[in-house]
């Protein structure tokens, strides 16, 4: 299986990429029969993004555990040429999201998975806030990889804010998912939001159990799309 990379592991690769390229091949002895050439071999490995919040970094689990690296194994069992990249930030709001979204994204996607907003929900953030700074990391998305499809993860809250407020939160997800023509999973956490065994403590951070799960809801979905 592909290891699931981490952004500070993209990072590296790209240095050492970087430091490689400026390293000057030794001169041959004019002895030596010149090396024949040969065309690089050609990789048709496409990478898959996964930028999140702390659902997506796998909180209070190993890094296998998390759900983005139990669809990496899905996607090896598959026999799918895919780099799994995990982006998620524990914390992380639409705001915080759409600061860091460009970054994240200096090489293209084939494809970007989108969970964002359940921290906005949690805090009473403003919801045409949210609803705007989705649209926003969407737009840099096309802009910057314009042939990546988008997979956008819907989320729920509870109505402790108000009835009103915990519906129009779980129906702005569909309702960009339509106007952007994306892929819209739902319910992210069904099954699992609110099932006591399958998170910690918290009530709201998974466990192992609750991310597989969480795998198997996204697989059906995602898998059409690779």
């Amino acid at each position: 299986m592909k290891p699931v990379l981490s952004l500070f592991s993209c990072c590296l690769l790209l240095l050492l990429a970087g430091c490689n390229s400026t390293t000057q091949p030794a001169e041959a002895p004019a002895t030596a029969t010149p090396p024949v050439a040969t065309a690089p071999a050609a990789t048709n490995t496409q990478t898959i993004l996964f930028f999140g919040n702390s659902l997506t970094a796998g909180y209070g689990v190993e890094p296998e555990e998390a759900f983005p690296a139990l669809i990496g194994q899905k996607i090896d069992s598959a026999g799918l040429n895919y780099t799994v990249v995990n982006a998620g930030l524990s914390g992380e709001t639409t705001a915080g999201g759409r600061s860091r979204v460009g970054w994240v994204l200096r090489k293209p996607v084939s494809v970007f998975v989108l969970e964002l907003g359940g921290n906005d929900g949690l805090r009473g953030l403003p919801l045409t806030d949210t609803r705007q700074n989705l649209q926003a990391i969407i737009d840099t998305v096309r802009r910057r990889s314009p042939q990546a499809r988008i997979v956008l993860a819907g989320m729920q809250i509870p109505p402790n804010l108000g009835a009103d407020y915990a519906t129009e939160f779980k129906a702005l997800y569909g309702e960009l998912a339509r106007k952007n023509q994306l892929v819209l999973i739902p319910f992210l956490l069904e099954g699992v939001g609110g099932v006591a065994k399958l998170n910690q403590q918290d009530g709201i951070h998974p466990t192992p159990a609750g991310h597989r799960l969480v795998a198997r809801t996204i697989w059906p979905i995602l898998q059409p799309v690779l």
